[in-house]
């Protein structure tokens, strides 16, 4: 029977964390001190925001930078809490909606993505595209209908015109790749940049440009932050060359328009 995806949250609610930069602290700034800025994070940007967050350091010594990483709904619960943090970073439009009550200022696209299919490594069961996941016996996992991944790949599989029946949702991207990397699962459609993170634990079959779907990651000021010109600042700068660089090297594609 598949994993509920409410099952799948539970299991992977360790995922969420925070990570502040080495030699940095976790203080809340001050007077005395430099500013924290404290930024949630969907889990898929995990390493881009690890090299991200020594960069603007390095440019503004003045400001610290906490990352708090997790799966949509995970971050969702974070930000019922009294002090959530200074900024949001999601994976798609639909899930910074939904967060609209908590959030401050304009809404800017800070890097694009798309998907693509994970297998095991060399691909053992010979997927050759998205009409292969359609085969019975495959192990499919997808992301919930309710998480950023979920919603693209319904999106990719309408646009293909398939049905596939899946075995398991799970909270997030990289979930999903999990399940690959683990060998319970056969497929999934995971984010580009999710799957060059596994490096050799797994292989990937590209899904034609004509059936993706650009996943943009949006990114805005929380209300009750205590730092909204820091935090503000650094939204911009997220947008500037040195940041796209960074965000480039990682897989993430630069905003098609201006923000």
């Amino acid at each position: 029977m598949p994993e509920s995806p409410r099952r799948r949250r539970l299991r992977a609610s360790a995922l969420l964390a925070a990570l502040t930069l080495p030699g940095l602290g976790a203080g809340c700034g001050g007077s005395s001190g430099p500013t924290t800025l404290t930024v949630l994070a969907g889990s898929s940007l995990t390493e881009v925001f690890g090299e991200i967050g020594t960069a603007y350091h390095q440019d503004n010594p003045g400001v610290r930078l906490r990352f708090v990483f997790g799966a949509a709904p995970e971050i969702a619960d974070r930000l019922s809490e009294h002090d959530p943090g200074d900024v949001l970073v999601t994976a798609d439009r639909t899930s910074m909606n939904e967060a609209g009550e908590y959030l401050t200022g304009r809404r800017r696209i800070i890097a694009q993505d798309s998907l693509t299919i994970a297998v095991g490594p060399g691909n053992p069961r010979r997927i050759r595209g998205l009409r292969d996941l359609t085969r019975p016996g495959l192990r499919v996992v997808v992301g919930a209908g309710s998480v950023p991944v979920g919603r693209y790949t319904r999106q990719v599989l309408a646009k293909a015109g398939l049905t596939v029946r899946w075995s398991s949702e799970e909270i997030g991207a990289r979930a999903v790749l999990d399940r690959i990397r683990s060998g319970e699962a056969d497929a999934g459609l995971v984010y580009i940049t999710d799957l060059r993170s596994a490096g050799i634990a797994a292989s990937s079959v590209p899904i034609p440009a004509d059936q993706n779907v650009t996943v943009a990651f949006p990114a805005a000021a929380l209300r009750d932050g205590d730092h909204k010109d820091a935090a503000n600042a650094f939204l911009s700068w997220l947008l500037t060359p040195d940041a796209q660089k960074l965000f480039n090297k990682y897989g993430f594609v630069t905003p098609s328009a201006p923000q």
